[in-house]
């Protein structure tokens, strides 16, 4: 166990030493024993595990095969389904077992190897993958155990209007701004321009108190970008920085625009190859940099050549996500579009995501968004108008799955989309909800 607690790869048997081939039910108290003053060095360095020489008694029975007591040479029996331990040694160890595919390794690994591996990257710090990513909004993060983690495939569900886009947006620019990790933005619906404006709203109210008592909302955006440009006498001099209401917005962003990257998809190029193939690149530029990949939506991502139908499609595109998270070990996280159903539904909910049923299995987390006032229980409104209003400012995330942790949970996020963004600072659904839709708008 010295080798494993110093991260060493696993030793190797050597030829015709059967007898030292490594058992795999050693305990670790082979480990405290490896470092007891009271033991031998020599002893500390025999291999890890080890089986029994051949020869040992088969008979695993507690008597004998006569019905007597049991020998000296009789193991004892158990009911953990474990293999014997004779038949074990007999059969040897497998190593090296691999075979190759279209040019490709196909490789299992034994437990202890894994095991091996662990330990070699605990040595070396190489811990990314345990290490969990915010989204920055608190009681989500709490929630999913500290955020999101390589590996994962997180989506996000709700109708038209729910803030799905938003919410992603700003989930991505609180990774980035946290310099955890690096983000690729991928969206489908519009181009980089269009998200940075967003961001330049969202970024004029999240530095000051919530509710915004002021703040640059999107068409003021858009009216001083234009304004900058004809102030400064329409010609090449023109400096966006100039201007003193958006100075403060891109001051923020540039402390991490960097590491925040935008890009358009395309419904003829941007496959999940492609995708797989940007990360693959921006491991061969920075890699001992995290990244998180945001796709704005999940149904908009292509498969060439395309499928019979949209149910092939989409468990097509859901798969290859996922396996681009799990293989080139990075957090993806999908918005993802209801379905005719859902959009009719009283409550919106995982099932009434649009496509296959390999959504709900392939991810590892799914939220799910909801108008308040269309979920909260007749009770709360009915007698008081005015709450009822204020009903309509907020959207209910529900945590639907969640594979690292609890689920089935609802959380409340105030939405200000004029400023496209949601307060951070959400907190637990206090109303009692229901499943019928309380009015037709």
């Amino acid at each position: 166990m010295d080798s494993l607690r110093r991260g060493r790869s696993r030793p190797q048997a050597k030829n015709g030493e059967a007898a030292e081939a490594h058992h795999p039910e050693a305990s670790a108290d082979v480990a405290v024993a490896a470092d007891s003053p009271a033991i031998e060095a020599d002893q500390a360095a025999q291999p890890l595990f080890e089986l029994p020489a051949a020869g040992v008694n088969e008979n695993f029975s507690a008597t004998d095969h006569d019905g007597g007591p049991p020998n000296d040479e009789t193991i004892p029996s158990t009911d953990d389904g474990a293999r014997p331990v004779n038949e074990m040694a007999d059969s040897g160890v497998v190593e090296d077992w691999r075979i190759d595919v279209d040019g490709m390794t196909v490789e299992p690994r034994s437990t202890l190897d894994v095991l091996y591996g662990l330990s070699d990257k605990v040595a070396r710090g190489e811990l990314a993958e345990y290490q969990a990513m915010p989204l920055g909004f608190s009681p989500l993060d709490r929630s999913l155990a500290g955020g999101v983690r390589p590996g994962e495939l997180v989506l996000i569900g709700g109708a038209q209007g729910t803030g799905k886009t938003t919410l992603a947006l700003q989930m991505a620019r609180n990774i980035a701004l946290a310099g955890q990790a690096s983000v690729l933005y991928v969206c489908f619906e519009h181009d980089d321009e269009y998200l940075l404006n967003r961001m330049i709203a969202m970024e004029s109210v999240l530095g000051g108190p919530m509710p915004p008592t002021s703040g640059l909302r999107i068409q003021d955006v858009r009216r001083e970008v234009l304004g900058t440009w004809m102030s400064q006498g329409a010609g090449d001099s023109a400096e966006l920085a100039d201007n003193p209401r958006l100075r403060p917005a891109m001051d923020r962003i540039a402390r991490y625009g960097q590491g925040l990257f935008l890009m358009r998809g395309s419904q003829t190029t941007t496959t999940v190859a492609t995708l797989r193939r940007l990360v693959q690149s921006h491991r061969a530029l920075a890699p001992e940099r995290q990244l998180v990949v945001f796709v704005d939506y999940l149904q908009k991502v292509p498969v060439i050549p395309d499928s019979a139908n949209e149910t092939e499609r989409i468990t097509t595109v859901v798969n290859g996500l996922k396996d681009v998270a799990l293989s080139e070990g990075v957090a993806l996280v999908s918005i993802v579009a209801a379905d005719k159903e859902g959009l009719k539904a009283s409550r919106l909910r995982n099932h009434h995501l649009r496509g296959s049923s390999a959504i709900n299995y392939e991810a590892d987390v799914i939220m799910i968004l909801n108008e308040k006032y269309h979920i909260v229980a007749k009770v709360n409104i009915e007698f008081n108008p005015y709450q009822a209003q204020r009903f309509r400012d907020w959207v209910v995330l529900t945590v639907e799955k969640n594979r690292s942790g609890s689920h089935s949970f609802d959380l409340e996020f105030e939405k200000h989309f004029e400023f496209s963004c949601f307060d951070p600072n959400g907190r637990q659904v206090q109303e009692k909800l229901i499943e019928e839709r309380l009015y037709s708008d």
